[in-house]
This record gives C-alpha cells, structure tokens and sequence, in this order.
C-alpha cells in the first residue's frame, strides 16, 4: 500500500525579479512592479508531499520529526528572511520567480531518503501558488 502525506511549512523572503542584461524598461515590462529595485517580499506557505509505504511497526509513511528536520536545513535555513537574489546560490544567476523557486527547492529535498518527495507546492499569495512534480520516471 502506498499513501501520501502532505506537510506544510512557512516563510518569509523576498526577491527582485528581473535580468541584468535587460534594460529596466524591458525588465519593467516584462516583469511590472515585480522588478522593483528595492525588491518586495512575501510571506510563503511550502507545502511537501512525500509518498512511500506504510511502516507496519510505526503506521507511518516516514516520521514527521525526520521530514522536518530535513526541510529545516534544506530549505528553511537558506530561504527563511532571505533576499533570495543574493542569499540563496540558486538564485545568483536565475531570476526567482515563484515558479523557480518551486523546482529549486523541489531539487533540494530530492535527496530524502525516508519517502520519495513526490510534490512541491509554494503558495505565494491568496491568488497564487505554484506546484512542481516529481518526474513520472523517478
């Protein structure tokens, strides 16, 4: 039998959207108020989605206490109160969309090896959210 479990975390950052090559004209448009130069924040709710077997000794797909660890150092560290822009390695040279921020930290927790991390989901504000599969062959 396979479940899954959906646990739910949060966070503050902010970030600039916006590539350096591009004129701030060209970075406006594209990106609106978005490219700000003095950035904006938002406070992010991360949800992970882990699948796996159910431990007949524990009943549990995995422990919580171990996938909040893990996402503690992976992702919360490096992301919580960040400019991502600049605090986050990712984000140095990728503009930080929401949608790119789903798929790094999807890749960051890939490395779980309790339940397989089936699903990222980041909502950014009340009207958004985005959310990043694990490939069908992994």
């Amino acid at each position: 039998m396979k479940l899954s479990l959906w646990r739910r975390y949060s966070f503050p950052a902010s970030h600039r959207l916006f590539r350096a090559e591009w004129s701030g004209e060209e970075n406006e448009r594209i990106f609106g108020k978005c490219a700000n130069p003095y950035s904006h924040g938002h406070n992010y709710a991360l949800e992970v989605g882990v699948s796996g077997p159910v431990d007949p000794a524990t009943g549990m797909i995995t422990n919580l206490a171990d996938l909040d660890n893990f996402v503690q150092e992976k992702v919360l560290d490096a992301f919580d109160h960040a400019y991502m822009n600049e605090q986050v390695p990712e984000f140095r040279e990728c503009v930080p969309t929401t949608e790119n921020v789903c798929r790094v930290i999807f890749q960051r927790l890939a490395g779980f090896q309790q339940a397989k991390i089936e699903r990222v989901r980041i909502e950014e504000t009340g009207k958004n959210s985005f959310e990043y599969a694990a490939p069908s062959n992994s």
